[in-house]
């Protein structure tokens, strides 16, 4: 999933939301505007409600991002740097890239998160506490117990041991560490990865059966996500074990056919020499060097009038944003086969914290707070 909307840096990592994030937003407002806060302190005007649930909505979504900003900090410290970090309608995705480079960084990079949102959780209760102690009891205090309990339910759901959740890394780490075999292990946490997806989903049919609707609808969804997420990543690690012993060297075209970056897009796009059943070319700089890569489609989203005044170098993705590899490296590690959806498909909505009362999915248990 892409970043729609960009929030800019922190840390100097991407942050940025896809579009689908909204619809998440305007779900867990309706649910607490509609259902668990008008439930839990009847009487108070309407608007008062909405306000506090979209406050309430955005302050989990930050807590979200914490979250995953967490794994994404700590893979920094172990040598694994972060790209960028995206929210979407299932949670949040921090790409990484590269793997951890052993058990133990693996082991800190996925405990990061659940360890983040349990404090999370933790704060927002003693939070609540403290409110109801000096103001008594009121939307206020209603907010900040729904953040710590959805926040600790988070927590608790990330750690089950099964891909790609952060549990199945924790269950990878704990695999690796004990047989030596990373490929092993990633196969051993995508194999519960999907035993919990599919559990998910027949757990989530027959709450439909049972007349939950879109509260078992959205449990599917969940587990389907994890079963198809799980099942790449298991298939991931078949094929780096197929690719290990084989170098980049043995699978690259040696000569491949360049751009010049000083070209315009219209003589890209009709020269013969690039008519190839390529997708992209490597650009080069005038003095031969690789400088990034184009593709047809970028090129071909330069509006006609202006592709014989604009130049490759304008619309080809730069050479420090793209993944490199040396001719003697492990074809299996330069390859893009890293994590499907690097450790983060782990922060997906939990299945957790839906105000049980209200038209939006109800949580996989009981309703925090």
């Amino acid at each position: 999933m892409g970043q729609t909307f960009s929030l800019g840096r922190l840390a100097g990592i991407r942050i940025g939301v896809n579009w689908s994030v909204l619809v998440i937003l305007a779900l867990l407002t309706l649910g607490l505007a509609e259902g668990r806060l008008p439930e839990a302190h009847p009487g108070d005007p309407g608007w008062l409600y909405w306000a506090v649930g979209l406050v309430t909505a955005a302050a989990f979504l930050l807590s979200l991002l914490a979250h995953e900003i967490s794994h994404a900090l700590v893979a920094r410290r172990h040598g694994v740097e972060a790209d960028s970090i995206t929210l979407w309608l299932l949670g949040g995705v921090a790409r990484l890239r590269s793997e951890a480079p052993d058990p133990r960084a693996e082991l800190r990079i996925a405990g990061s998160g659940p360890l983040v949102s349990l404090v999370l959780g933790a704060v927002f209760a003693g939070l609540a506490a403290l409110i109801r102690a000096a103001a008594g009891p009121g939307l206020a205090a209603e907010a900040v117990a729904w953040l710590a309990g959805i926040n600790i339910l988070l927590a608790l759901f990330n750690v089950l041991p099964a891909a790609p959740l952060d549990g199945g890394r924790l269950l990878r780490a704990a695999v690796w560490r004990r047989t030596g075999d990373p490929v092993r292990a990633t196969v051993v946490a995508s194999a519960a990865g999907r035993v919990l997806g599919w559990s998910l989903v027949a757990l989530g049919l027959y709450l439909v059966l049972l007349g939950a609707g879109f509260g078992g609808i959205w449990l599917v969804l969940i587990g389907w996500f994890l079963v198809a997420a799980a099942t790449v990543e298991g298939g991931q690690a078949r094929l780096r074990e197929l690719l290990s012993g084989v170098s980049v060297r043995e699978a690259m075209s040696p000569d491949p056919v360049t751009a010049p970056a000083s070209a315009t897009v219209e003589d890209f796009l009709e020269s013969p020499a690039f008519r190839y059943r390529h997708s992209a070319f490597p650009v080069v700089g005038d003095d031969g060097a690789p400088a990034g890569l184009v593709t047809l489609h970028d090129a071909r989203a330069v509006p006609a009038a202006a592709r014989a005044t604009t130049r490759l170098a304008e619309v080809m993705l730069p050479l420090e944003e793209i993944p490199t590899a040396a001719p003697g490296d492990p074809l299996a590690r330069s390859c893009p086969l890293s994590r499907p959806p690097p450790p983060a498909a782990r922060s997906s909505w939990r299945t957790a914290g839906w105000p049980a009362s209200s038209p939006p999915p109800t949580s996989a248990g009981s309703p925090p707070g």
